[in-house]
């Protein structure tokens, strides 16, 4: 028997689609506002990308490939100058240290601006996907209600979590093996005595059946003994006995 079950979205999805389009806004002004002070930066400092640089040459600096461009030229110079030795590799009372440490100062100040542009754009990126997702959960909390067909014979109205979860029988299971059954006890039927025979006296007098409508009496003739001699046998009249001439009973 199937029935229908009608499955609801859960009422906090809603909320929590306002609070992610929220927080990616707040990520996205964030964002916008770090990388508009790092610009804002390093154009005060009025750099321009030296002429023999490999790419953007006599460039504004003020973004991130214009300050990465400019660094890599601070550090070309710098070993030009250094005979291609770094800040540690330079003797300590080498005149050229103290201008290859300037070169490396600036080259890091360039580098950490362009870290701050990659922070910012990270930020900005992940407030849009932020939004984004609040956006998907607030047409699943505004969607309608979806009617699924169960075969269990129930019919709930509740949320997402409330509907049943099917039961599923892995394909793997091993065969279930009924258990043994113990045959009950069987307790014997009491016994009834036996009756003993009643002998029937040949003297007793027949028994008469009850009449049933419809059915004919049987007679049953009565049992003749066997003759004694000087006895009558029963069920039989015996003569009157009579007396010898002469003698006359009285009356």
């Amino acid at each position: 028997m199937s029935s229908t079950v009608t499955v609801r979205p859960a009422k906090g999805v809603g909320v929590i689609g306002i609070l992610t389009v929220i927080a990616g806004i707040i990520m996205i002004i964030a964002g916008g506002v770090t990388w508009g002070l790092v610009t804002s930066q390093l154009s005060d400092e009025d750099i321009t990308v030296s002429e023999d640089a490999d790419f953007l040459a006599g460039r504004h600096v003020n973004g991130p490939l214009t300050a990465y461009a400019q660094a890599e030229v601070i550090n070309k110079h710098a070993l030009e100058m250094s005979d291609g030795q770094t800040y540690a590799e330079l003797p300590q009372d080498d005149e050229r240290r103290s201008t290859v440490m300037n070169a490396s100062f600036l080259r890091a100040s360039l580098f950490t601006s362009v870290v701050a542009y990659g922070v910012a754009a990270l930020v900005i990126g992940l407030g849009i996907l932020f939004i984004l997702i609040g956006i998907a959960l607030r047409r699943i909390a505004s969607g309608p209600a979806v009617a699924v067909e169960t075969s269990d014979g129930n019919s709930s109205g509740g949320n997402l979590s409330s509907a049943p979860a099917p039961a599923h029988t892995p394909a793997h299971a091993a065969p279930v093996t009924p258990a043994p059954t113990t045959p009950a006890p069987t307790t014997p039927a009491p016994t009834t005595p036996a009756t003993p025979p009643t002998r029937t006296s040949t003297h007793a007098a027949p028994v008469a059946e009850p009449k049933s409508p419809g059915v004919p009496t049987t007679h049953t003739d009565p049992v003749v003994e066997p003759k004694s001699p000087g006895v009558p046998p029963a069920g039989t009249d015996t003569p009157p006995t009579t007396a010898p001439p002469g003698d006359t009973p009285p009356r």
